[in-house]
């Protein structure tokens, strides 16, 4: 299928290209990086199917860096990661489907009073995220709700989306007691597989736009560079501080989409 090719200006390619880079940033550290670099696609003006074929495409080469980064560190545990990617693969289909015949209207209205509690939450505990006590579970207990937690979340991926990530540290980070570094770790793989997917569904239906799509995903691998060099320097307390900042962004974002 062939697409209107945007005309955009070079003004356009550097705030998209520098949004690319924050994303890819923020988003090796905790997660949430989408939340900044697809409004950035949409406010230069790409159409909407192709700012989310685009911003997948930028951001699965990041993700690739960082979850390569990660795993050198050894802050993934593989066998659960592993299992979380290919259960949210299954999981994302199922809410892609779903979304075809349900309106995700109603999760805006639920984040809504989700995020605040997560937020409070997170500043109450003040050891939340900061020592890896996951050894205290058995290890097919990590992989059942690694598994749940991939199908769960890879639902939400493929009916609703923002704060994928997020939600998965967050879930690793409590249900399976992981240290915020080995959550984030793990997530990046999960990440990795669905936006993989993603990528290859949108290249097939030609709706990326590799003209600015390429660059961006070099500007999304520095992004991740610097991001996941950081968490392995300064670990947990830096990812709980944007982790919060993460939640902040998603929460303006679901606001915005009540308002619109």
């Amino acid at each position: 299928m062939n697409l209107p090719i945007p005309n955009l200006s070079p003004g356009d390619f550097a705030i998209a290209l520098f949004f690319v880079f924050l994303a890819g940033l923020i988003d090796a550290i905790a997660g949430g990086g989408g939340l900044i670099s697809l409004p950035a696609y949409w406010a230069i003006g790409l159409p909407p199917h192709q700012a989310l074929a685009t911003n997948k495409f930028s951001s699965v080469w990041g993700t690739a860096i960082s979850t390569t980064n990660y795993l050198h560190a050894n802050m993934i545990d593989i066998p659960v990661a592993l299992v979380s990617a290919s259960f949210a693969l299954g999981g994302s289909w199922l809410g892609s489907s779903a979304v075809l015949h349900l309106s995700s209207a109603f999760l805006n209205y639920l984040l809504i009073i989700l995020i605040p509690l997560i937020t409070i939450l997170t500043l109450l505990k003040k050891k939340f995220g900061l020592i890896n006590r996951s050894g205290q579970l058995t290890v097919r207990y990590r992989m059942v709700i690694g598994a749940l937690a991939g199908i769960g979340i890879g639902f939400y991926d493929g009916f609703f989306g923002p704060g994928t990530g997020t939600f998965l540290i967050l879930i690793f980070a409590l249900a399976l007691h992981y240290d915020l570094v080995t959550a984030n770790g793990n997530t990046k793989v999960v990440n990795f597989a669905s936006n993989l997917a993603a990528v290859i569904t949108f290249a097939i239906a030609g709706k990326i736009f590799y003209p600015l799509a390429i660059p961006a995903a070099a500007c999304g691998i520095a992004g991740n560079l610097l991001g996941s060099r950081l968490v392995i320097r300064r670990g947990n307390t830096l990812i709980r501080k944007i982790f919060i900042l993460a939640l902040l962004l998603l929460f303006i974002r679901v606001l915005w989409n009540l308002a619109s």
